[in-house]
C-alpha cells in the first residue's frame, strides 16, 4: 500500500459524519472521542473533529495535545518519522505539537507532531509502532 494520506477536517455533526462517511459512503469507522471519530477513506486516514460553534479555530484535545483543525499529512514509517522529526528539529522549526509519542501502550500507538507551511496551513506527521493499526480502536 501507499503512504496513507491523512486528513482532518472540521464537522457540525458527528453522528451526521458517521451517518455519511461510515453509513453512506461505507468507510470504516476506527478510533474515536467524544469530539472526533477517525474514518478509514479506502486505506486513507480520514478525522471529522467536532467544530464548537462560531467561527474560532477549531481545537480538539487528542491524549493531551491540543490539535488544530483543519490540518493535513502523512502517515510514515516510524523509521522515516523519526528522521523527519530529526531534520525539523536540526532546522530549529517552530512546532505546534512537538515530535512525542502518544497512545501509549495502546493499539494506536503513534508518534506524532505538527508544524505550519509558510501560508500557516497546519501538517501533522505520523507513524504507528503497527502501521496495520491505523484504524484500531
Amino acid at each position: 500500500m501507499a503512504t496513507p494520506f491523512h486528513l482532518a477536517i472540521a464537522v457540525d455533526d458527528l453522528e451526521a459524519a458517521r451517518a455519511f462517511y461510515g453509513g453512506l459512503l461505507g468507510c470504516r469507522e476506527g478510533r474515536s472521542s467524544n469530539h472526533w471519530v477517525d474514518f478509514d477513506l479506502g486505506g486513507h486516514q480520514l478525522v471529522a473533529h467536532l467544530r464548537g460553534g462560531g467561527t474560532a479555530p477549531v481545537h480538539n484535545s487528542v491524549d493531551g495535545d491540543e490539535v488544530p483543525v483543519p490540518h493535513f499529512g502523512l502517515v510514515l514509517a516510524w523509521e522515516d518519522w523519526e528522521s523527519l522529526a530529526a531534520r525539523l528539529e536540526a532546522a530549529e522549526v517552530d512546532f505546534v505539537i512537538p515530535p512525542r509519542v502518544r497512545f501509549q501502550g495502546e493499539a494506536g500507538e503513534q508518534g506524532t507532531m505538527f508544524l505550519r507551511d509558510p501560508a500557516g496551513n497546519h501538517l501533522e506527521f505520523k507513524t504507528l509502532r503497527d502501521p496495520s493499526r491505523l484504524f484500531a480502536r
